[in-house]
């Protein structure tokens, strides 16, 4: 999500004898007022150096010491969306499993995190738990998503992940035919340089809209993989606002990831969630 052209950045380092709120600092700083910049800080846009790392700063009542570094990074546009609310389908302890809906992003940016599933479910949580992001979701697309509560739980899932043993599916609608219903079918196109391979299963095919509706795994992670794997044979995803033509629509892109399924790292049973 890229930030309107209106945003405000600012970074400074805080002077010897200023004693000040992060408030009070980035409201003298910036112009802004602070309700303004108390919004922004809750949403995630503010960021403050600790032990070497920027770290997001929310609590606007914090005194900043002397040599502090302090960055806001300010978008109204951004600041006023209302994110849409993921769904908690099943809570492992150890992880999570969520509905992402289309508009939501995976993670947050500079520019704040409140539209982000991260942020979301650790306030569903009441932030007593710690979240982990394991895997990403094109913010246009909808499905489910993981999110670990532990560090052992993000390497573990992460693991899997990068080993390929969690089989994600997909389902998709594609403008046109690539293929009739039950045919199965490989693409190996190259993205970026990189091998690229995703495999899928035409599910069935409307004739008056032209639009099939097809089931995708990707033996890769590239990104935007399978939107530009179909746009490059033809048969673009419907809605998709970046790739292919005469696909869009108005209701939005037509990918849903609708299954997970791997062997829980914890448990060490087969599981299997499914939308």
């Amino acid at each position: 999500m890229k930030p309107s052209p209106s945003c405000i950045e600012f970074s400074a380092s805080v002077e010897k004898g200023a004693r000040m709120t992060a408030c009070d600092f980035l409201a003298a700083k910036t112009g802004l007022s602070k309700m303004k910049v108390k919004d922004a800080m809750n949403k995630g846009a503010a960021w403050i150096k600790k032990k070497g790392k920027m770290q997001r700063l929310r609590k606007a009542t914090t005194l900043l010491q002397t040599g502090a570094h302090i960055e806001l990074h300010y978008d109204g546009d951004l600041l006023s969306l209302v994110p849409p609310k993921p769904s908690l389908i099943s809570d492992q302890t150890h992880y999570s499993v969520w509905l992402k809906p289309s508009g939501l992003m995976a993670q947050g940016t500079l520019f704040g995190d409140h539209c982000s599933l991260l942020r979301q479910a650790e306030l569903f949580f009441q932030m007593k738990r710690p979240v982990f992001l394991v895997h990403r979701l094109d913010r246009e697309a909808d499905g489910i998503m993981l999110i670990a509560h532990t560090k052992e739980a993000a390497a573990k899932l992460s693991e899997l992940f990068q080993k390929k043993e969690i089989v994600k599916e997909y389902r998709i609608e594609v403008l046109g035919s690539p293929g009739e219903p039950g045919k199965k079918g490989t693409i190996d196109l190259p993205l970026d340089g990189k091998t690229a391979v995703t495999d899928y299963e035409t599910i069935s095919h409307d004739q008056g809209r032209n639009i099939s509706t097809v089931s995708a795994y990707i033996r890769t992670g590239r990104l935007h993989q399978i939107r530009r794997h179909f746009d490059m044979i033809g048969h673009p995803v419907m809605g998709d606002p970046k790739y292919g033509k005469g696909n869009k629509n108005k209701e939005g892109m037509k990918l849903t990831a609708v299954s997970l399924k791997f062997r829980c790292p914890f448990s060490r049973n087969d599981v299997e969630f499914r939308i």
